[in-house]
């Protein structure tokens, strides 16, 4: 079994992407980033943490989060989301894919991909640089041809508080370049 190594700096901030199994499409579907909002913010009030930026695309999720200053521990809330938003999502659908003798095993749905890529942020250029992946995330998929016309994304509330003009992000070609952080 592979053995996986994570950085554990207290009070860190950290970009992470969650991926959806066989990457399904499942978070395109109506309910289901409120529902991931809702368990969100459950999970937070529970394990602490401030979000910097999220952004919810129809088959993975780019997040930049800080942990408390006495705290490394972002696998925990990983594994919460996870757990909570696969708990309600199946109480409301069905699960589509078939679960295959390991998933059945390990008592799994076939909603997320298993664990997940992380990375932490060791600068403010680095922090600066995954912040705006995330919010151009959406354009650089081809979802949009704007930034601002993606609904699920914390771009709208830093418009709001005047760190992005409405129309950041517009015809940037730079972020061809930048590699794809977890993806």
């Amino acid at each position: 079994m592979p053995e996986y190594r994570r950085v554990r700096i207290k009070g860190s901030t950290v970009f992470i992407t969650l991926v959806t199994f066989n990457r399904a499409t499942i978070l395109n579907e109506p309910t289901a980033p409120q529902l991931l909002r809702y368990v969100w913010k459950k999970v937070a009030k529970r394990l602490p943490f401030t979000t910097n930026a999220v952004c919810v695309l129809p088959d993975h999720v780019h997040m930049l989060i800080t942990l408390p200053e006495n705290d490394s521990n972002y696998s925990i809330r990983i594994r919460e989301i996870k757990r909570l938003f696969t708990r309600y999502y199946l109480n409301s659908m069905k699960e589509t894919t078939p679960r295959n003798s390991s998933r059945i095993r390990q008592k799994e749905a076939t909603i997320w991909q298993r664990r997940f890529w992380e990375h932490t942020i060791r600068d403010e250029q680095d922090f600066t640089n995954h912040f705006d992946y995330i919010h151009f995330n959406p354009v650089k998929h081809g979802y949009v041809r704007c930034v601002g016309e993606w609904a699920w994304s914390s771009f709208h509330s830093y418009v709001k508080q005047g760190v992005y003009d409405p129309d950041w992000g517009d015809g940037l070609v730079l972020f061809e370049q930048m590699t794809n952080f977890g993806e």
